[in-house]
């Protein structure tokens, strides 16, 4: 019978992926660099390939690695799962929680309240900040948990939620009428921005770059005050806004598609009690109300 895998080896295994360096990554699992070398070798002794690439201080997934990956993070997963079925202790502790804040000032405050209610013992630290930062973060070590908008560079994420994305005026602005029409967007790394210039481009509307913020609070302020049109995900519509289509001669935007990622640590416990409760909170969230008000 052949003998199950090392667990422990698998997640030295799944620390490293996540950060691309054996230091970072013996820091995270408490372990000597040394050590961390060692349960590698080990366990691409035990699979017969190479599942890391070594190119100076970087390490990357070899193909190898990138099937191992993958279903190493399930089998992460399901032990975790296990130990809490027959854990009698209080959950307790502090989470790091990153969130895009495109969704942090209506759905973030819904979000926590509720859950500090439910879970007074457990501490989250919540930063708000761009997709791009928070998976860099994440690489960095930096969070436990973060929502994030797929379609940036990602490696492990769980989508949840698809949102439709819709040009937005303000009400009784001139912004739209002008040429070229100034947009208020995110930086050049922004998916949203991306998706948006490419639809602008295919259908020959010309336009330019008024406005650039990270900040979905800022975006929605340059809309709301005439200086651009913007786009944004139906949870973020506010009233005063004008919502924009086809008959406005711009072209349909792709889905907003948000995501949870976890380190490779954060599973079970606190982490799967925070992880399910925003999935269901913003799964189940009704976004009907902030839009009638938009267009109005």
């Amino acid at each position: 019978m052949t003998a199950p895998l090392d667990l422990d080896q698998l997640q030295s295994f799944c620390a490293i992926a996540d950060c691309g360096s054996f230091t970072e990554a013996a820091r995270r699992v408490n372990k000597t660099q040394s050590a961390v070398s060692m349960q590698i070798k080990r366990l691409e002794e035990r699979l017969g390939h190479p599942l890391l690439t070594r190119d100076g201080r970087s390490v990357s997934l070899t193909q190898h690695g990138e099937v191992l990956y993958a279903r190493a993070r399930k089998m992460l997963r399901t032990n975790a799962e296990i130990m809490d079925h027959f854990s009698e202790g209080d959950l307790a502790g502090s989470i790091r929680f990153g969130v895009p804040d495109d969704y942090a000032v209506r759905l973030l405050p819904v979000i926590l309240s509720s859950f500090q209610r439910t879970h007074p013992k457990i501490a989250v630290d919540v930063a708000c900040m761009a997709s791009e930062q928070l998976l860099e973060g994440m690489k960095a070590g930096k969070y436990d948990l973060i929502v994030f908008t797929q379609g940036t560079d990602q490696n492990f994420g769980e989508l949840f939620r698809t949102e439709k994305m819709f040009w937005v005026a303000s009400h009784g602005g001139r912004a739209l009428a002008s040429e070229p029409m100034p947009l208020a967007s995110g930086s050049q790394t922004c998916i949203w921005r991306v998706d948006a210039v490419e639809a602008l481009n295919r259908v020959g509307k010309d336009y330019r770059i008024a406005y650039t913020s990270s900040n979905a609070t800022a975006i929605s302020s340059a809309v709301l005050s005439d200086l651009a049109v913007g786009f944004l995900p139906e949870s973020a519509l506010q009233p005063g806004m004008r919502v924009l289509g086809e008959e406005h001669g711009l072209p349909r935007l792709g889905d907003a598609q948000i995501a949870l990622m976890r380190g490779s640590h954060a599973y079970g416990g606190i982490y799967d009690v925070l992880a399910n409760h925003i999935v269901q909170s913003m799964g189940n969230l009704d976004t009907r109300v902030p839009l009638a008000e938009a267009a109005e």
